[in-house]
């Protein structure tokens, strides 16, 4: 019965649509991303872009797209280098303060061992406990 009233070229048009609708919301965010992400635009710049492109939004996207399309792409670039340098460099420094941590728990069973604090028996299981957590 739907069948009847909803022809295949119907469905195809509204599935066509549907990607262009949803295409257009996409380019909408990386737009807008980009607006914001921008360092060599100033604030009233930023307000201006947007704007321009809540008004017209079409024809912003358009001149958007001319006007400063070609970079785009290369802040993007810059954005995931920066972001995988801070990412790089937070795990450097998280393996060397855990690797320090653990040389020096070690260091310290080792001082109370020889000090007569702590006997072999007790030196060993507690290196086990410290080699195991790390």
């Amino acid at each position: 019965m739907i069948a009847t009233s909803y022809p295949l070229l119907d469905a195809f048009l509204t599935m066509l649509w549907i990607f262009l609708f949803i295409i257009w919301i996409w380019l909408l965010i990386m737009v807008f991303g980009d607006i914001f992400r921008s360092r060599d635009l100033s604030g009233w710049g930023k307000g201006l872009w947007t704007i321009g492109i809540i008004i017209f939004p079409w024809l912003g996207v358009l001149i958007y797209l001319i006007a400063r399309g070609g970079k785009m792409h290369e802040r993007q670039i810059q954005a995931a280098q920066a972001s995988e340098q801070a990412f790089r460099q937070y795990v450097q420094e998280t393996a060397a303060t855990s690797s320090t941590n653990t040389a020096d728990q070690l260091a310290k069973l080792a001082d109370l061992r020889d000090k007569g604090v702590i006997s072999d028996a007790e030196f060993q299981t507690e290196k086990a406990k410290v080699l195991a957590s790390s």
